[in-house]
This record gives structure tokens, C-alpha cells and sequence, in this order.
């Protein structure tokens, strides 16, 4: 085929650790609306939106004509020291709309980096280097995101800057013996946990407390209702900040709010946000309390942090996101899907679980014969979503969930389209998994056994 050439030259260039979907890799040429084109003309519904961060879909003329009114004037980067009128209307705009009383923004160019920053800010203003952090988190691919992550195939190194402790949080609630609590009786436990962590793992004073509104990485893992709320009087007693990381939930993708920690009845000392932010142009940062922000003292800047195109991007992104009532439309199609999942696949042998809150939803996937949590079958429900024309990725502590996480533009229709893709892939995929290990077995309608609890 035309692209085995560039597909050999692309395993050439990069580490392994780098990897990619599909026994045959995509090669993506273009896209439009919500759906990309690869290099043999195939058009796929994009469930995935280049990890959450293409949030508007593709060819959107609106941040096209902005980019190019900026191009148009010559200047592609302005530096820090330099006064930047696009910058100052985006930080007024951020700030604004955070929710955040006496909030200051700094620009960061991605959401790992803008992580580490306010992890900084909070280790200076408290003086400390202890950390909280939520089991199973993921924060991003740079030294102090890494260290705060607590899933193992994404920390690569036991060195850290921080010293961090991990709580229970979002994924904890949907395994092992906490599965069969409610959640009011999860949020006692988590509680008492948290208590005990700080008095116990933790030296002098801890700076913060990190957390993401629902557990992308870990598989659509929201976090129960009221946990944060029963952790807050702990935090203040000990005057611990609060940083939500929304680099992934950020904007509307939990449903009805701009930012997952509306729903949880807090507001964060520091906010942290990312990926689509810029509708795909590379920009990221921090918003909170000035105090908080002020802590730094010197010179702290990134010379290619807030580039002129990646900020008229954001800010005509945030524009359409409120003028379109997206945070809606996430809610309204989220649920489409999250209910229609539920009622077509839950009771399949392959189904551990279905979740997720907005347009952030997993599907857990399992071993028909052993209850087990089983990546190989989520790799097998990819694959077959890919051949129905859907583009689906792979989250979960072992990569046994398939994540979708569409643009939030996704119309209803293309909602029913994609939740008819990823059905027949379930039942396709039930058929031989089951076939292969019971052939006697019903091919439908057999619940999985309940999976063992993850590490």
C-alpha cells in the first residue's frame, strides 16, 4: 500500500515508547467536522479527538479565519517581555470564567508543563514539597507531572521532585471491595483514608492536593459525588491548597459546566488546563488565587509560551464553546450514549462496566471466562470500531477500556452513528471471544463475571 513506506520511516524515527493505534497504523491526510480521512480515502467518525484536544472537530472557520487575521500581521511569536494585546484578552477571559475569586493566569505550551507549574507555586507558597495526589491519576509526561501520577505504565522513573502521597479517588470506586459500597459510604472510607494519610505518610506540612474532576487515563473514572466536598474542611483544617487538573475535562467535556469541579460543589485554589484549549494549537497554563500566583519570586517565563497563534485559537475556541452552549450539547449527547451503551452492551460477556460523565466514557472490557479485565479484548473492540468507520482509543490501569472522547460539536446523529459502530463492535467481538472459549455458550445476553480488582 501507498503508506507502508512512511509507516516503516515513522517506526524508524521513533522510540518504542512512543506507540500507536491498530495492528495497522492510521496515517491521517485531512479532516472535516468530525470526521478524518487517512491516506487509502477511508472517512472515519473521530470518537477520540486527537486525545480530547481537537474539542471543536476539524476545519472550523472561525478559528481558521482568526489564525490567519494573525498571520496576516507578520508576527507568529511576541515575547513575554514584550506587551501582547490577544494575550492580555485571553488571560481576562480565562481568569473571568474560572471561577477562581483574585485569579491570575500564566501561559504554559502544554497541559504537563502548566502541571508542573502550579505544583511550583504551590510548594512555594506552602514551603513544602509534600504532595496528595489521587491513585490511579495521570497528569501528564514531564518531571513533576510524572511524579504525581499514580498509574505505573505512565511515571517511567522512581525519581521525583515532590514528595507525594497517593488517596483513594476516582477509579477505586468501581473495583474490588469498594464497588459494592454507595457513595455515600465510599466518601466515609476515602475519608478516613485521607485523614490517615496525612497523619501518617506525610512529613510537616503538605503544599496541595491534585485532582482530576473524572479519571480520563484510568478509564472515565468520575470521581464519586460528594468525595471532594467531604475532603475540603480536611484540606482547609490543614491548609492544604486544591489544584483541579482539567487539562482533560476542562471547557465542557463533563456536561453542563466549563469545568469538571463544578459539579462537585468546590472551587480549587489552582486551576490547571490544556489540550483543548486551543482547538488543537498547543497552549496550556495555570489560573488561581493571586496570592498564590505571586508566590514566585525572580524571572519565571517560557520565551514560545502564549504564541500569538495559539492564543487567538484559544480565545475564539472559548467564544464558540460559550456561544454554542457546548457544555450543553456534551451533556445531551453524553447521555445519548452514555444510556445507550448501558442498554445495548452492559449485559454483554465482555462487559465489565460502562461509565463517564459529558463526552468523557469508557467501556471496560473482560474476559468472557475469567471475569478478568482484559486489554486484549479492548484492543480487539478498537480494531472492529476502526473497520465500522469509528475511531475510538484505549484508557484503563492495563488499557482495557476503550475512551471516547468525541469533539463536543458531535451532533446527536453522529452520536446515534457512533453508538451503533461501537455496538455491533462489542457484539462482533463477544461472538468470537465467547465462540473461543464456550462454544456452546449463548452468543448474547451473558453478563462477564465481575472483574478482579486492579492493582
Amino acid at each position: 500500500m501507498a503508506d507502508d513506506d512512511l509507516i516503516r520511516r515513522h517506526q524508524a524515527c521513533f522510540p518504542p515508547w512512543i506507540p500507536t493505534f491498530y495492528e495497522r497504523p492510521l496515517v491521517i491526510t485531512g479532516g472535516d467536522g468530525r470526521r478524518l480521512t487517512d491516506a487509502e480515502g477511508h472517512s472515519y467518525l473521530d470518537f477520540y479527538s486527537g486525545v480530547a484536544t481537537s474539542i471543536l472537530g476539524y476545519r472550523v472557520p472561525e478559528v481558521w479565519d482568526a489564525v490567519a487575521k494573525q498571520l496576516r500581521t507578520g508576527v507568529v511569536h511576541i515575547s513575554p517581555y514584550y506587551i501582547d494585546e490577544t494575550r492580555v484578552v485571553l488571560a481576562e477571559k480565562i481568569a473571568e470564567l474560572s471561577g477562581i475569586p483574585d485569579a491570575k493566569v500564566v501561559f504554559t505550551l502544554t497541559g504537563s508543563e502548566a502541571v508542573d507549574l502550579a505544583l511550583s507555586l504551590a510548594a512555594l507558597h506552602r514551603r513544602s514539597n509534600q504532595v496528595l495526589a489521587l491513585r490511579h491519576a495521570f497528569h501528564g509526561t514531564s518531571y513533576g507531572a510524572m511524579a504525581v501520577t499514580g498509574d505505573r505504565r505512565w511515571v517511567g522513573m522512581g525519581l521525583a521532585p515532590f514528595h507525594v502521597s497517593h488517596v483513594r479517588g476516582g477509579y477505586d470506586r468501581y473495583h474490588g471491595v469498594y464497588r459494592e459500597l454507595d457513595d455515600a459510604a465510599y466518601t466515609e472510607a476515602c475519608t478516613r483514608d485521607l485523614t490517615e494519610v496525612i497523619g501518617v505518610s506525610t512529613a510537616d506540612r503538605v503544599a496541595a492536593m491534585i485532582f482530576e474532576p473524572v479519571q480520563g487515563v484510568a478509564g472515565g473514572a468520575p470521581l464519586a459525588a460528594g468525595l471532594l466536598r467531604a475532603y475540603q474542611p480536611i484540606l482547609r483544617q490543614e491548609e492544604i491548597l486544591l489544584i483541579s487538573d482539567e487539562v482533560q475535562t476542562g471547557w465542557g467535556r463533563t456536561g453542563r459546566h466549563l469545568w469538571g469541579y463544578q459539579h462537585h460543589d468546590v472551587v480549587p485554589d489552582l486551576l490547571v488546563f490544556g489540550k483543548g484549549t486551543g482547538a488543537g494549537f498547543p497552549i496550556g497554563g495555570v489560573v488561581g488565587r493571586a496570592e498564590v500566583l505571586e508566590s514566585m519570586s525572580g524571572i519565571r517565563m517560557s520565551a514560545t509560551s502564549g504564541d500569538p497563534l495559539s492564543v487567538v485559537a484559544a480565545s475564539v475556541t472559548i467564544d464558540y464553546v460559550r456561544s454554542r452552549d457546548l457544555p450543553a450539547n456534551a451533556d445531551r449527547v453524553g447521555s445519548l450514549l452514555l444510556e445507550g451503551l448501558r442498554r445495548e452492551v452492559l449485559g454483554s460477556a465482555i462487559v465489565a462496566d460502562v461509565r463517564g460523565q459529558g463526552l468523557m466514557i469508557a467501556i471496560e472490557l473482560a474476559d468472557p471466562a475469567t471475569g478478568d479485565l482484559a486489554s486484549e479484548v479492548a484492543v480487539r473492540v478498537q480494531e472492529t470500531c476502526r473497520r465500522n468507520g469509528l475511531l475510538v482509543g484505549l484508557g484503563g490501569t492495563e488499557e482495557q477500556c476503550v475512551s471516547l472522547l468525541p469533539p463536543l460539536t458531535l451532533t446527536e446523529a453522529e452520536g446515534r452513528e457512533g453508538l451503533a459502530a461501537i455496538v455491533s463492535a462489542v457484539r462482533s467481538v463477544e461472538h468470537e471471544r465467547v465462540r473461543s472459549v464456550e462454544p456452546d455458550r449463548p452468543e448474547t445476553g451473558g453478563a462477564a463475571p465481575r472483574p478482579k480488582a486492579a492493582p
